[in-house]
């Protein structure tokens, strides 16, 4: 795994799952996040080969809900980002789907209740031993590689003691988000203090914050001197801001999304999550669209909204005449 000049897709919840990451990746992005996802939830799991959609999966025990899907066409790209808040914990749920991935995260930057009451995400940062004690015991056991994702603490040289003490561990990237716990969205990403952690550190360090544009991965790597870009928003609202040649159509966009949900068979709940916040950057929810997304009950219903039945039709054929190879 390497993280020198690359472009990333930040995890997501709800969104980041295999056919949101197949389409940031088609569309330029060198390493793709999965959403976080609890230990606690991926220790009642267990590891499936899903011959009919053609990928692995990720299934909570004696059910068919799927907690995370993957396919050997990602394999050398997609990170499994993970909240957590204890050594040993981390390390059982790491080794379920090591070999599946290429790399393995640790969320330190969630700044959302559920994740801080449960002492992960955001709660991390003012537990550098805990922190270290992940992630130390992550890398001694685990031969795939280990990262963790930051926010900004309240000093710059806060922030800069923790990457430190982090980079210490051995983790082969550090990703640092641009904002504090207690900033929001709108307010502006802080560069210049992601710049001085890259100053201070010699592993890659991913920037993170207000990347809208393919022109923003150059201007943000130049303000930080950062080894590799990563992307959230940006990337949910249109996809396509990882081509070099530009953004293609918004609608374009969403009927590939809707045609890599059909083909991977992504969940219904997902997928229309995923869609109304696209459609909410750009149109209201309160429009036909919007109203109609919402009413879908089904993949089939998604497929028919935006023009896809025939290759609806066409993937569930092929599924049950040849068990799901392509």
């Amino acid at each position: 795994m390497e993280y020198r000049d690359k472009l990333v897709l930040a995890p997501m919840v709800r969104v980041g799952t295999l056919p949101f990451r197949l389409l940031a990746a088609e569309y330029g992005a060198d390493i793709t996040y999965g959403e976080e996802i609890i230990d606690h939830k991926l220790l009642k799991c267990e590891r499936r080969i899903n011959d009919v959609v053609g990928s692995t999966d990720i299934v909570e025990k004696g059910t068919e809900n799927v907690v995370f899907r993957t396919c050997k066409e990602e394999r050398n790209r997609v990170v499994f980002q993970m909240g957590t808040s204890d050594p040993l914990r981390a390390l059982a749920a790491a080794q379920i789907v090591c070999k599946d991935v290429a790399a393995i995260d640790i969320n330190m930057g969630c700044p959302k209740s559920f994740s801080i009451s449960g002492g992960m995400g955001a709660a991390l940062l003012a537990k550098p031993d805990l922190i270290h004690d992940i992630l130390t015991t992550l890398k001694r056991n685990l031969d795939t590689p280990v990262t963790c994702k930051i926010r900004l603490l309240k000093s710059s040289q806060d922030t800069i003691e923790l990457a430190r003490r982090i980079e210490k561990t051995g983790v082969s990237a550090l990703a640092v988000h641009g904002r504090r716990v207690a900033d929001r969205p709108r307010d502006p990403a802080k560069w210049n203090e992601i710049a001085e952690v890259v100053a201070a550190l010699s592993i890659p360090v991913i920037a993170n914050g207000d990347v809208f544009e393919y022109e923003d991965f150059h201007h943000i790597t130049s303000v930080t001197a950062a080894s590799s870009v990563m992307v959230a928003r940006g990337a949910l609202w249109n996809a396509s801001v990882f081509s070099p040649k530009g953004k293609i159509p918004w609608e374009d966009v969403k009927r590939e999304y809707v045609r890599k949900s059909i083909l991977w068979d992504n969940d219904i709940k997902s997928t229309k999550q995923t869609l109304k916040e696209m459609i909410m950057h750009y149109s209201c929810l309160e429009f036909p669209e919007g109203k109609a997304v919402i009413r879908s009950e089904t993949l089939a219903d998604i497929a028919l909204l935006y023009g896809e039945e025939k290759y609806y039709k066409f993937v569930n054929e092929n599924r049950l005449l040849f068990g799901g190879s392509r």
